[in-house]
């Protein structure tokens, strides 16, 4: 949620609906001095890459609804935003995306799968590619990363 309080800022600060490139790394780095030259690009295409963002010719405009968006007053982002997403969050969020199934509720249909379908007997890891399978979801691209995860959390 942060990440998307951290885009909607310069649109709901500036009052606009569509800002080039410049003006949010701007506002990001030398208005709010939230973060450095080299973070506020990272966020931008992290922002770009989870859908939050898209381009329209050289201008840049929220793919969400920036009037459901409250920043608190004194809000300043964390450097958590940047880090990698876990291969699982990643794999919840795209089943969402593509069938349109709130993450909560494919969280919980994960846990409800290794509790009551593998008596607890699978991980989370294998547990969200059953669903991804079930979704007909494409994995592979992650598949590597929920390995090493798998073998991480061991």
């Amino acid at each position: 949620m942060s990440l998307m309080l951290t885009v909607a800022a310069p649109f709901r600060f500036t009052r606009k609906q569509r800002l080039k490139r410049n003006e949010v790394v701007y506002f990001l780095v030398y208005d709010r001095r939230w973060m450095s030259l080299d973070e506020a690009n990272q966020l931008l295409s992290r922002a770009l890459e989870d859908g939050l963002l898209a381009y329209d010719g050289e201008m840049l405009h929220p793919l969400f609804d920036l009037s459901t968006v409250n920043i608190p007053i004194g809000f300043k982002p964390t450097t958590v935003i940047l880090e990698p997403k876990e291969p699982i969050e990643t794999l919840i969020e795209r089943i969402a995306r593509e069938k349109n199934i709130p993450p909560a509720q494919l969280t919980g249909e994960m846990n409800q799968l290794i509790l009551d379908g593998f008596e607890g007997h699978i991980r989370p890891e294998a547990a969200i590619v059953i669903l991804a399978k079930k979704y007909r979801i494409e994995t592979g691209d992650l598949l590597q990363a929920l390995e090493a995860s798998l073998l991480k959390n061991r």
